[in-house]
């Protein structure tokens, strides 16, 4: 099969790397003091690299200063240093004795909020470091707190036990999380902090952990009042993270994560006002004072919607809802019926994610800002848009010659000539079924190209044994969206679209698969007919230097013409029809 090459199939152009300067005169100080983070942080980017420094958004990956001049668009200024941000010495030294020297931007931005105790929302494009931005503060508070109670025998009680919750959709980026952690550690070369992971297989950990970080419905049914004591558990909860949020806020985790905020949110509600009612003599309301609080009524909570979490966020809330059905005494009901909107804050609310749009009303970032007015945000410069630390190339293809586009595609950048002098090279090869990922796989291989596969129809075990090789051995990566959100795969140089993505969110995600801490990268895209109108959106976007917010449009007009022209993948024919290559 001949490969048909001409200039209206191939397209290809690099993005400026200029940056708007909008924060570029602020000096370090302005991340310093809690007092002049906004409500909303953009981060505009307008410094230079100074020197050879470990990337922060992997344990395991290197960041280098480019060889050619540029704005830097990953790390903070020399001058700011984790003290400089209000962290311990503790955890700054487990830092450095990690590799990590130096602070990313979001990092620098997001860390003093986190730390104040104010609910923050981190929206940052992927690679940005928005995983440790969210872990260091927190263990440092934790750890803090757990060794002053330490110190203190009157504090160290049951009751005073707290510990933060950290949600992801999915195991493996469960377990990325609980690794990232446990990279930080004393001198004596253990964990800072005990961490555990809830999700898949692994059940509730025999020794209390100081993080758990879990999925929503392996959480929920962890806490399931026959197993555990939930109002004991709910009230240790005093830091909430919602990683990967805009996924964690709609879908088939919508009403998961929204009875989970129900539960967490009743509860500093019920305590302000057991306080309130005995403000001379504060308590902590025991077990049984909280019995009401209904954990069971999983139909009625798996009902709600997002609609009815903005509604709660406007007004009273409805307590009725959120207790046991059970018969209670009508003094009881009655005094608990209603509670009001404006009550004391014993937990903080953490949301992060790279993707956080906030057109119309049901979107996340929407939701988000209704339900948590407070919030501060913390906005990444490139949230949304083109990293000019990526040089993308656009190959229009048809059923003829997709599959010699492939090929080349990924021959072109298989060497080892891109790797970022980690002596192994990894390309990153994006299908949007099980089936078009095993269609593409069989294609690489009869051309004598060997591949890893990587979709929901591998167990998780299978899964995490390719994901392993690859970060080890490099290669070729074959693999559906599942591997396009959150998990670190440090040293990607090439990201190539077998098939187009259905979505600009998806689009995002899976580019942001490489150029990653400050590194640079390439995504070569094969597109046809059917993702024309798609493309151009996020094309356009990309030429005048905009957000692709237009690309996220929720109109059915802009759905309903992509699904008319979409079609049967063409890579399933062509494994079928193909023999050879």
């Amino acid at each position: 099969m001949i490969l048909r090459r001409s200039t209206a199939m191939l397209h290809s152009f690099s993005l400026s790397t200029t940056t708007p300067k909008l924060l570029s005169h602020f000096t370090p100080s302005f991340f310093l003091s809690t007092s002049a983070l906004s409500p909303r942080i953009r981060i505009w980017l307008n410094q230079s690299y100074s020197r050879r420094t470990r990337a922060f958004s992997s344990a395991v990956v290197t960041a280098s200063s480019p060889k050619n001049t540029g704005t830097d668009t990953f790390f903070a200024e020399d001058t700011v240093s984790w003290q400089s941000l209000g962290l311990s010495d503790r955890i700054s030294q487990a830092l450095s004795n990690a590799g990590f020297d130096r602070p990313s931007l979001v990092q620098a931005a997001c860390m003093p909020s986190i730390l104040s105790g104010k609910d923050v929302v981190i929206a940052a494009e992927t690679g940005s470091g928005k995983t440790y931005g969210y872990l260091v503060p927190l263990i440092d508070k934790l750890y803090g707190a757990r060794h002053d109670a330490a110190n203190d025998l009157e504090k160290a009680t049951v009751s005073s036990r707290t510990f933060s919750i950290v949600l992801c959709p999915n195991v493996l980026l469960c377990e990325q999380v609980v690794r990232m952690a446990n990279d930080l550690s004393g001198d004596d070369g253990r964990p800072l902090l005990r961490v555990a992971a809830v999700c898949g297989r692994q059940g509730w950990p025999v020794n209390e952990p100081d993080v758990i970080v879990s999925t929503p419905v392996a959480l929920l049914n962890s806490i399931d009042p026959k197993k555990h004591h939930r109002s004991d558990f709910i009230r240790a909860v005093k830091y909430v993270v919602f990683d990967e949020a805009d996924m964690l806020l709609s879908g088939g985790f919508e009403n998961h994560v929204i009875r989970l905020i129900h539960m967490l949110s009743f509860d500093e509600k019920l305590l302000s006002r057991v306080n309130k009612a005995g403000s001379e003599n504060p308590v902590e309301p025991s077990s049984d004072y909280v019995s009401h609080f209904d954990f069971e009524g999983e139909e009625d909570m798996q009902n709600e919607s997002i609609s009815e979490a903005e509604e709660m966020s406007e007004g009273d809330v409805d307590a009725e809802d959120l207790m046991e059905e059970t018969q209670t005494s009508p003094v009881k009901r009655k005094d608990w019926r209603r509670v009001r909107k404006n009550y004391e804050r014993s937990k903080q609310y953490i949301f992060v994610a790279a993707t956080l749009p906030v057109n119309g009303k049901k979107t996340a970032g929407a939701v988000l800002k209704k339900m948590f007015p407070d919030a501060n945000w913390v906005s990444g410069s490139y949230l949304h848009q083109h990293n000019p630390r990526l040089k993308e190339k656009w190959i229009e293809v048809t059923t003829d010659n997709q599959v010699d586009a492939l090929i080349e595609a990924v021959k072109q950048f298989g060497s080892k000539g891109s790797d970022h002098g980690a002596g192994v090279s990894r390309t990153m090869v994006f299908g949007n079924t099980v089936e078009a990922v095993e269609a593409v796989a069989n294609i690489l291989q009869r051309a004598g190209i060997e591949c890893y596969r990587y979709h929901t129809g591998l167990s998780l075990a299978e899964r995490a044994e390719s994901l392993d090789d690859f970060r080890a051995k490099g290669g070729i990566f074959v693999c559906t969206d599942a591997a396009a959100r959150g998990v670190d795969i440090p040293n990607v140089s090439h990201v190539i679209q077998a098939d187009f993505a259905t979505s600009a969110v998806d689009f995002l995600h899976r580019v942001g698969r490489t150029a990653r801490a400050g590194q640079f990268g390439v995504v070569t895209s094969l597109y046809n007919e059917s993702n024309r109108d798609l493309v151009n959106a996020i094309r356009a976007a990309g030429k005048l230097g905009q957000p692709v917010e237009a690309a996220f449009s929720r109109k059915r007009s802009f759905r309903n013409k992509l699904k008319k022209r979409g079609r049967v993948c063409d890579w399933i024919l062509h494994a079928k029809n193909s023999t050879s290559w």
